[in-house]
């Protein structure tokens, strides 16, 4: 931690956590096991995002493509959000944690949407960082989503076709109010990024790496932002116009 400049931080990074079913492969061990212990992973990104000051981290963790897995990979996997969620609220609220979830959530098995408000609802006012949990999400359907959204301002009245900007898409997406993120990381060696926060990925810095998720650990989190920290981010400027500004 001692080599990471606070001042440098991005302030909102984005995680696709892939690997649970390779790492349970790997150590021929069940699909389950291998998605409990990538519940033990994303304890502790969220702990060291916590302790490092990041402001915003937001995880893909059910993708709307993963609901054609089979049924009781599915159940089991909904059982593990529920548990996650109930264990880890009062920790939440300790370190001033909220959550906050995008997707159609309303896919969601009754009892798991319901711990999920209640969670929600908990941490409402906690404002040292927010937890975004991506649900039975899909970049294209938040996409689609926003064009019908600018599309009923138009029809009602308040907006005209040729005064939407990228400002209104903006505030039509999942992510409203929220910063785009600054750093992406993909687990598991994997290189693309898999339907998730199309818009809002323009200009991110993208970090791959061949770790699986329940081995991605504090220290892979920090190496992570270490690398971000060496990069410059220009959003099509040169270096020389970066410098004078």
């Amino acid at each position: 931690m001692q080599r990471i400049d606070m001042e440098r931080l991005p302030i909102h990074v984005a995680v696709i956590m892939d690997g649970n079913g390779r790492w349970a492969k790997k150590h021929a061990l069940s699909r389950l096991t291998g998605h409990k212990k990538g519940a033990d992973a994303v304890r502790r990104v969220v702990e060291t995002a916590r302790e490092m000051g990041i402001r915003y981290l937001t995880l893909y963790s059910f993708s709307i493509e993963n609901w054609s897995r089979p049924k009781r990979e599915i159940n089991a996997l909904m059982r593990l959000l529920e548990s996650y969620l109930k264990s880890e609220i009062d920790g939440l609220n300790e370190n001033g944690i909220r959550l906050e979830t995008i997707g159609n959530t309303n896919n969601l098995p009754d009892r798991v949407r319901k711990v999920l408000m209640e969670t929600i609802q908990s941490t409402s006012r906690n404002s040292a960082m927010v937890l975004t949990l991506a649900l039975s999400y899909g970049g294209r359907d938040e996409i689609l989503e926003t064009v019908k959204k600018a599309a009923g301002r138009c029809l009602s009245g308040h907006l005209k076709p040729d005064d939407i900007t990228k400002e209104i898409i903006a505030d039509c997406l999942y992510t409203s109010g929220m910063p785009d993120p600054d750093l992406l990381i993909r687990t598991s060696g994997e290189y693309r990024i898999s339907n998730f926060l199309l818009w809002q990925l323009a200009y991110t810095e993208l970090y791959f790496t061949d770790t699986l998720w329940p081995d991605f650990s504090r220290e892979a989190f920090i190496e992570a932002i270490l690398d971000y920290q060496k990069r410059e981010r220009r959003f099509g400027l040169t270096s020389d116009q970066l410098a004078r500004k």
